[in-house]
C-alpha cells in the first residue's frame, strides 16, 4: 500500500488519534494531526497559535484560513503518503484539499454523543510528557500519576463536559456534511468506533488494503 493518502473523520473522542498512530506506524505514512499541530503552535505562542487559542478554549472550530495556512506545505513533504487526522473539518477545507491532492480513502470512525462525553470527561494528560490516559480504561483513581514519567495528570480545558457538548454540536453542524461530500465521491468508509481498538484497527487496515 505505497503512498496512501488517507483522511480520518469522526467526532471528538472517537479514537482517531490512537488509530492514526497505529496506521502510520504500520504503513510509514506522515501523520498530520491538526489538533497536535495547533496545540504545538499555542504552546510555542506563535502568531497562528495566539489566534487559534481563543477558538480552541471555547470548543469552536478554528477558522478555515488558519488551518489551511498551517497545513499547506506539510502535505508536499509526505513522500510516502500521509494520514490527515482532524483535517478537513468543513466542506470548504475539503474543497481546498481536493484542489491540491487526490485521496485514496476517507475513513469515518463513528461514535454516539453519549459515548463521546463519557470518554472525553474521563481523559487525563500528563503535564510533563503529554501521555494520555483514561479514568475508565487504564486509571484507577483521579490521583494516579503517569506510568511513563511519574508526572502529574490533569484534565484539559477542552475535555470538560460543557465544552465537549459544544464540540459535538459543532461537529454535527459543520463537519458531518463531509460525510455526504466524500460519499458522493466514492471515498467514504465507515467504521463502528465502539468495536474496540484492535477491531477498529483491523477494519481500517482492511479498507486501506482494498
Amino acid at each position: 500500500m505505497p503512498g496512501r493518502r488517507v483522511v480520518f473523520l469522526g467526532p471528538p473522542g472517537a479514537g482517531k488519534g490512537t488509530q492514526a498512530k497505529r496506521v502510520v506506524e504500520r504503513l510509514g505514512l506522515l501523520h498530520l494531526s491538526t489538533g497536535d499541530l495547533l496545540r504545538d503552535e499555542v504552546a510555542r505562542k506563535t502568531t497562528l497559535g495566539e489566534k487559534a487559542k481563543g477558538y480552541m478554549d471555547r470548543g469552536e472550530l478554528v477558522p478555515d484560513r488558519l488551518i489551511i495556512d498551517m497545513i499547506s506545505g506539510r502535505i508536499g513533504q509526505a513522500k510516502k503518503g500521509f494520514l490527515l487526522d482532524g483535517f478537513p473539518r468543513t466542506v470548504a477545507q475539503a474543497e481546498a484539499l481536493a484542489s491540491s491532492t487526490d485521496l485514496d480513502a476517507v475513513v469515518s470512525i463513528d461514535l454516539a454523543r453519549e459515548e463521546v462525553v463519557r470518554r472525553l470527561t474521563s481523559r487525563r494528560v500528563c503535564r510533563a510528557c503529554g501521555a494520555i490516559y483514561n479514568l475508565t480504561f487504564n486509571l484507577s483513581s483521579e490521583t494516579a500519576r503517569c506510568d511513563a514519567c511519574g508526572g502529574e495528570l490533569y484534565q484539559r480545558e477542552d475535555d470538560r463536559p460543557a465544552v465537549i457538548e459544544n464540540r459535538y454540536d459543532v461537529y454535527e453542524k459543520s463537519t458531518a456534511p463531509l460525510i455526504a461530500f466524500y460519499r458522493q465521491r466514492g471515498l467514504l468508509h465507515s467504521v463502528n468506533g465502539e468495536l474496540g481498538s484492535d477491531k477498529v484497527f483491523a477494519e481500517i487496515m482492511r479498507i486501506l488494503a482494498a
